[in-house]
């Protein structure tokens, strides 16, 4: 999706287009030499900005009220909507990009599905977002627990055969002279039967064999025009003695479905439906028993083709059966097959494909379908927002108009855009300004809206809407982009790198990396442009440039042939210079050149796993961790990884027993330190601290590295001891198990309230130069009542760390007001999506009586992220305010965030109890 819709929807007449002589050096393995007094042209054949995408997203104006809308209709609407207000609660969350928050949803609706086509429909889509996962569930099996939460549904059990159709309604006769037997010839073959018990098999039967129909005098009845074979109809007399069928090939239980169908034999195609469900087992087999269930309207068959075929995704839409099923399929057929959920299962079908390839006529046919079965506005906003952009990308104009404008008709203001970029191609530049001039006057702004108006004009005007843009969404990574090209045209290459800096301290963004990269290239910088290369590789191996024309594996080879080879002790003295530097991605570089080495893969990978948790990267965090368990070199080394691959999904237990499986076999620091933090997140018994103790001792007087010797995370003593209060920070989290083990001591030591040994364990980590350990020391120092020694410690922190955002948070709880607010103004020009900063600064407004001035705090970040504890916060100030509807709205969204958190619940029934 990084290139769903591409700045050829808006071509500026500034030469932005690729140089072609710089794109055949580097085809022909060659980097083009620029000197500091290079043109604008050659600076601009290797500096592009792709203009933003639209997205295809649901992005409402006020995601708040919307989530606070459908909070209150989970409430009280009946089970059969609960499915679809999860739907729409993940599409928000998705407009928002907090993929955790959008898999609770699917999780929600998968939950609270209310008929077994729901709980197929939102299973495989559970699976399909949790792929690359197959392994945790293997792992689990070994520790003796299952792991198949989103496994196969059994759709026969959910589907039950209804016992009240009757098969025996029909005018009856009582003939004597009627023979009990009755003869069905087929090819000059007899079948004998009981006749009474045929005739139960349906009210057709009964008619033609106990009615007033001719064939009910007869013995012997012709069937051989009925297309039956002789073997079915001998298979159906054994139904109608024993109530089950025998054990039948599967073209001969299809001709008796065929059969029981068309003489509505209920009892008879019931079984048959439930014979042909447990024999599919594959895609193929799903797709060759599909249209027989279609056509026999077999539900039960039907939902298992389907379930078979979701499970397979996204594989089996690259199968064009699979994709013809779904798209010509008509509407009662489509109802067969997956009963009231339409729109899920064209939601869920149109994203996998969006995701395969965003502009192929599967995409297109798909949403086609996805707007044909939207119910409301809320679906149908969504379905034409789609297919407007897929239209949009496909260069279909005119039905993009159609489409943006039916979604902005249902209140989707965010497919203004696309009109903008129509009209804009149409030559309407202005017209284009003025609608989104128009939405900016008529709403409380967003960050979009001014990147999107920036497009149509230029100059300082531009740039201005670009700085707006940010100061309402820092997230935004268009204008920062931009800027930086804009600085690197005018010769100023210190003032793009700080600009394009800004946003990578705190989002690690691809494209941000490389616009980097192609900064120090045209310095000359290849040490550094090396170091953003190999990051970018270590977060997408297949990762390409120059818009996807050249792979990024192989521009970072040429990057290196100007780089002096280092030997391997020249890499470990660089990555212990930037660990101690708090430089992630030099660290990911280090590491990514040590993996092309012979050294040992296991342990880098492992390295390289934290300082992906760290850069908040989880799906590369484990797919290095899975390679470190694949690259171990002993058992007990491999034990440790899957034990750490366990504990990272929270599974704590299955972690403690890897780490005492690998203690077993061999004694060493890292499965030491695994059981230390298993334990501590496993057991409910604070007093396990002792123990924790005990096991970060032993980890100590084992053999290891110095970076991994001061390795911990003070986040255990958060989690454990409950939420501080909003007005403190929470402690300076690394990744896990990332602080140093002397640090983990140390955290350790305070909270047993044994301050000198936890100093003790701080200093001896500082003394193999662990950074982060005077953030430790400072809060020992804090605890002793030496404040100034405290904000001293953080402030040494701030001098060495490269990221230091963090630092200046923790340093302004060890100072005065004045002189806290000017450091966590810092963090927000550093880090914009730490929450505490806004968090403090509301709540020094509200001691100073100022509720709207703090409310609007507040308000400002919660435009650009979801965080419960702003909701909460804003929402308290709302009910001290007395504002009733606005404390109720901030809970309902707030629990839509974290629907189990006690204290939002407490003050969700508080207000909600003060409804008018």
């Amino acid at each position: 999706m990084r290139t769903f819709f591409t700045a050829d929807s808006c071509k500026e007449a500034h030469p932005n287009a690729l140089n072609p002589q710089s794109w055949l050096h580097i085809e022909r393995g060659k980097l083009p030499k620029l000197s500091s007094h290079s043109s604008s042209a050659s600076i601009e054949s290797l500096i592009k900005v792709p203009q933003p995408p639209i997205l295809p997203f649901y992005k409402p104006i006020d995601y708040v009220e919307v989530l606070a809308q459908i909070h209150e209709e989970l409430e009280s609407c009946p089970p059969q909507e609960r499915s679809n207000l999860f739907l729409l609660q993940y599409q928000v969350f998705r407009g928002l990009g907090e993929v955790k928050l959008m898999r609770r949803s699917l999780r929600g609706a998968w939950q609270r599905a209310n008929t077994v086509h729901e709980k197929i429909i939102f299973g495989a889509w559970l699976k399909y977002e949790k792929q690359g996962e197959e392994l945790i569930a293997d792992l689990l099996s070994t520790c003796g627990k299952c792991a198949k939460e989103f496994g196969p549904v059994d759709v026969a059990s959910h589907l039950q055969f209804d016992r009240n159709v009757s098969s025996q309604e029909g005018i009856l006769t009582n003939k004597s002279d009627v023979s009990q037997y009755v003869i069905f010839t087929i090819e000059n073959e007899k079948i004998v039967c009981d006749r009474q018990k045929i005739s139960e098999l349906s009210v057709p039967f009964h008619a033609m064999l106990k009615g007033y129909f001719s064939e009910s005098l007869s013995d012997t009845i012709d069937l051989s025009e009925n297309n039956i074979s002789i073997s079915g109809m001998r298979a159906i007399s054994y139904f109608s003695l024993a109530g089950s069928l025998p054990e039948l090939p599967p073209n001969l239980l299809l001709e008796i479905l065929v059969f029981a169908n068309k003489y509505c034999c209920e009892r008879l195609k019931d079984a048959c439906d439930r014979r042909l469900a447990s024999l599919v087992s594959s895609k193929e087999d799903a797709v060759e028993l599909m249209e027989y269930a279609l056509d026999e309207n077999s539900v039960i068959l039907a939902a298992s083709c389907l379930q078979v075929l979701l499970r397979d995704l996204p594989n089996c839409l690259n199968d064009n059966r699979v994709v013809d099923i779904f798209i010509h399929a008509n509407r009662q057929q489509l109802e067969v097959m997956v009963g009231p959920g339409l729109f899920a299962l064209f939601c869920f079908l149109s994203e996998v494909s969006m995701n395969l390839n965003s502009s192929s006529d599967t995409t297109a046919h798909l949403l086609e379908r996805l707007v044909d079965f939207s119910e409301n506005d809320k679906q149908r906003l969504l379905a034409f927002h789609q297919l407007g952009c897929v239209r949009f990308l496909r260069k279909e104009y005119d039905e993009a108009r159609g489409l943006f404008e039916g979604a902005v008709k249902v209140g989707h203001m965010y497919s203004i855009a696309g009109l903008a970029r129509l009209d804009y191609l149409k030559g309407e530049k202005l017209l284009s300004y003025e609608k989104l001039s128009s939405v900016i006057a008529s709403v409380t702004p967003l960050g979009w809206m001014y990147q999107e108006r920036s497009l149509y004009c230029d100059g300082d005007i531009r740039w201005e809407d670009l700085e707006k843009a940010t100061d309402l969404d820092p997230t935004l990574i268009y204008p920062y982009m931009y800027r930086a090209a804009s600085l690197m045209r005018t010769q100023n290459a210190q003032a793009a790198l700080e600009e394009i800096n800004r946003i990578l301290g705190f989002k690690l963004s691809l494209e941000c990396l490389e616009l980097r990269f192609f900064i120090y290239l045209t310095r000359e910088d290849y040490k550094a442009a090396l170091c953003d290369i190999q990051a970018i590789l270590t977060l997408r191996p297949d990762y390409r440039m120059f818009e996807g024309r050249v792979a990024a594996s192989q521009l970072c080879t040429l990057v290196r042939e100007h780089v002096e080879p280092w030997t391997t002790a020249d890499c470990w003295a660089r990555l212990y210079d930037c660990w101690s530097a708090v430089d992630d991605i030099g660290s990911l570089s280090v590491i990514y050149q040590m993996l092309e080495s012979d050294a040992a893969k296991g342990v880098l990978y492992f390295r390289q796993s934290l300082l992906l948790l760290r850069l908040n990267c989880p799906e590369a965090a484990m797919r290095s961790l899975q390679l470190a368990r694949q690259h171990a070199s002993s058992e007990h080394e491999r034990l440790v990884y899957e034990g750490w691959i366990l504990y990272d999904t929270g599974h704590y237990e299955e972690g403690l027993h890897k780490a005492e499986e690998s203690i077993s076999i061999k004694r060493s620091f890292e499965a030491f330190f695994l059981k230390a933090y298993a334990l501590a997140d496993s057991s409910l018994d604070s007093s396990c601290s002792a123990t924790v103790i005990s096991l970060l001792e032993d980890a100590l007087k084992c053999p290891s590295d110095n970076l991994r010797k001061g390795q911990s995370i003070t986040i255990w003593n958060y989690d454990r001891f409950g939420y501080m209060q909003f007005i403190q920070p929470m402690e300076l989290c690394s990744f896990h198990p990332g602080f140093l083990a002397l640090n983990n001591l140390g955290s350790v030591f305070v909270d047993c309230q044994k301050y000198d040994s936890a100093a003790d364990c701080y200093i001896n980590a500082l003394k193999i130069r662990h950074t982060r350990a005077h953030q430790g020391l400072a809060r020992v120092h804090y605890l002793k009542q030496d404040k100034a020694a405290a904000y001293k410690e953080m402030t040494e922190l701030i001098q060495k760390a490269k990221n230091n955002a963090s630092a200046f948070e923790k340093r302004s709880e060890y100072c005065d007001r004045e002189l806290a607010q000017a450091d966590l103004e810092m963090v927000t020009r550093l880090d914009p999506l730490r929450v505490y900063p806004y968090r403090y600064r509301a709540a020094v407004l509200m001691d100073n009586r100022k509720e709207d001035e703090a409310i609007a705090e507040l308000s400002r970040a919660i435009a650009f992220k979801a965080d419960l504890h702003l909701l909460h916060l804003r929402a308290a100030f709302h009910e001290h305010k007395g504002d009733v509807l606005g404390a109720l709205r901030d809970c309902r969204a707030a629990l839509s965030v974290d629907p189990n958190h006690q204290e939002m619940l407490e003050l969700h029934s508080r207000v909600n109890s003060h409804e008018p």
